[in-house]
């Protein structure tokens, strides 16, 4: 029997009610691509198509090559639910299907209809076959060696998701952490993770935990390159991801790692993602690094700085970058890198060399600085367009062009977003209205609002190590561990995280506070806050302190940003700085709107 797609399929389904006995449709599947731990795929029946979901129990159907792209299934089970925002649009929730026919040539189209069904031949049966089954025929009982060199075939980084079967990697390691111990509730372990990057500049972070750690440790060394199967990989968590790829991987006991051969050797290329020096505002003190390109205006001395963490003595050099923007910043070189590339900087400062910084940490000294860290990497006069264009332009106009540092102007606070409460100002509704707000990176507002609600049951503060700040855990007989510092304390002290809702003339809206910026909306530490909490009573001082915080006005500076819970991504928007309302600053921002609104409607 030859296989066929339903004609008039999705219609039929569409026009059904809730209460009706749901029709087994055989429909085509387009344009499959993995969402989060799903599949998502358009269902066509050759005249209409309709977006639907697979849910991650069929997961492996996929993998193993039972449901492919352009491949025809049978809908067992399913839901039409509606598109939130799109009114009468709908998408299919399938939850039972079956695979019919295997990859057809091409997509069907509502011309190629016959009379009794839609027929297309499929391709070759052997399409069917997974890449794992046909590496698993080839590969029968040989050892991990000989199977490496059968299965040679490289993938790109690039082309690497949780969802494929088999694979091998070429990549060098370009950065190799420390083995670390750690301490938490289900015992004690260590964990070390490495930077790979392949031929083509692509990067992914690979972790590994317990006896896998000891076991590649000492095989993994920076700079070698080396062949990688057998690991898996998950989404990145992109609050504490340090390279640019949405997967990260961890390798396993099952994982395989072989040197390459001297004749296997290969350079990477380096790739950049330059942000120009007057746009690195909204960068400072969050964890996400930045690449830098520009011209070198000076070099200073090395100079000794004692580390808080250990007392010892290390060296820095700053020097002073200008690019197109006709704007300056000063990066601050550590250790190898101030002294080494440091003087060969100074040596060539009169011929103002052009340098790449890859993996920058952005803080707010002066109001913007750069800073390197141990995986920076530093490239003079390289060999790119960007840095010939930028010498050309600085040859030309920019050594006669007046710069001005980033920083000037901008408020050293540590987590402004670096501007003016005055700047950028948006009301509310300009958030709730924009669900796709800092989609692709964090962005800054500034606005003047309400605290209309403080949850009292919610968890508002959490254990912190009084060295660094980071979460602690109790110890296993008595005090409290922090990972960070790696020691036992007898006591810890209570930073708020906390949730508040704002309102103002527009709307309202969900905003989380951390310590700092807690302590000047309630008043009060979150130590002391506990201390009222612990109080005996109906109308204890915990509830009257939270009362008084209530529909108090403030000046926010806030970041939008997007997170991923459970594969559904959502605004997160994050208090960065309050400050108390100054009535005659904002007289005057009133009259500059109504100054501007009025040369506008003239």
């Amino acid at each position: 029997m030859e296989n066929s797609v339903t004609q008039d399929g999705i219609a039929s389904l569409l026009s059904l009610d809730s209460s009706s006995v749901q029709p087994q449709i055989v429909v085509q599947v387009v344009d499959l691509k993995p969402v989060g731990n799903r599949y998502t795929f358009n269902a066509n029946d050759g005249k209409m198509k309709i977006k639907a979901m697979l849910p991650a129990t069929l997961t492996s159907e996929i993998v193993s090559g039972k449901i492919q792209n352009l491949g025809l299934i049978r809908l067992l089970h399913y839901t039409a639910n509606d598109i939130p925002g799109k009114s009468g649009e709908k998408y299919l929730l399938v939850t039972k299907c079956e695979a019919v026919a295997s990859a057809l040539d091409s997509e069907i189209k509502s011309e190629l209809k016959a009379s009794t069904g839609i027929v297309l031949k499929p391709k070759q049966e052997f399409v069917a076959k997974s890449a794992s089954q046909i590496i698993n025929e080839q590969r029968g009982n040989a050892a991990p060696a000989a199977r490496m060199a059968m299965t040679r075939r490289v993938h790109p980084l690039v082309s690497l998701n949780p969802y494929q079967g088999s694979w091998t990697i070429k990549v060098r390691v370009t950065n190799k952490g420390v083995l670390r111990t750690y301490k938490n509730a289900r015992g004690e372990g260590c964990v070390f993770n490495v930077e790979l990057t392949d031929e083509e500049g692509t990067q992914i972070q690979a972790t590994m935990f317990n006896a896998p750690a000891k076991k590649f440790y000492d095989t993994f060394q920076k700079g070698k390159v080396y062949y990688i199967s057998r690991g898996t990989l998950k989404l990145a968590n992109k609050q504490f991801k340090t390279v640019q790829n949405d997967y990260e991987m961890t390798l396993n006991e099952y994982s395989e790692v072989e040197e390459a051969g001297s004749e296997e050797m290969f350079i990477p290329e380096t790739k950049f993602n330059f942000v120009p020096i007057d746009e690195l505002g909204p960068y400072v003190n969050q964890k996400e690094l930045v690449d830098v390109i520009g011209v070198v205006q000076s070099v200073s001395p090395t100079m000794s700085i004692r580390r808080k963490s250990d007392n010892e003595m290390i060296p820095k050099r700053d020097i002073i970058l200008a690019d197109e923007t006709k704007k300056t910043v000063v990066v601050s070189l550590w250790n190898d890198l101030a002294t080494d590339l440091g003087q060969e900087l100074l040596d060539m400062a009169d011929k103002y060399p052009v340098i790449a910084i890859k993996s920058l940490k952005v803080g707010d000294f002066q109001g913007v600085s750069l800073s390197t860290i141990s995986k920076s990497d530093v490239v003079v006069n390289p060999d790119i367009p960007e840095a010939a264009k930028l010498k050309s332009w600085y040859d030309s106009e920019g050594k006669e062009t007046s710069m001005s540092a980033i920083g000037s102007g901008m408020s050293p606070s540590a987590n402004s977003g670096s501007r003016s409460m005055y700047s950028d100002r948006a009301c509310l509704s300009h958030f709730t209205t924009n669900p796709s707000l800092g989609e692709d990176k964090p962005v800054f507002f500034s606005t003047r609002a309400y605290i209309s609600f403080i949850k009292p049951d919610q968890a508002m503060w959490y254990r912190a190590c009084k060295t660094c700040n980071k979460k602690v855990t109790e110890a296993m007989d008595s005090g409290y561990w922090c990972e960070g510092c790696q020691k036992k304390d007898e006591e810890c002290s209570l930073r708020y995280i906390m949730a508040v809702k704002v309102s103002d003339s527009t709307g309202e809206a969900w905003f989380s506070a951390f310590n700092d910026e807690a302590e000047k909306m309630i008043g009060c530490t979150a130590d002391e806050l506990n201390v009222l909490k612990s109080e005996e009573g109906e109308g204890n001082e915990f509830q009257t302190k939270l009362k008084e915080a209530t529909w108090s006005s403030h000046l926010f500076r806030v970041s939008v940003s997007q997170q991923e819970y459970n594969s559904e991504k959502r605004q997160r928007i994050t208090v960065r700085g309050v400050a108390p309302v100054d009535f005659a600053a904002e007289t005057r921002l009133l009259l500059q709107d109504i100054s501007k609104n009025k040369m506008t409607s003239q």
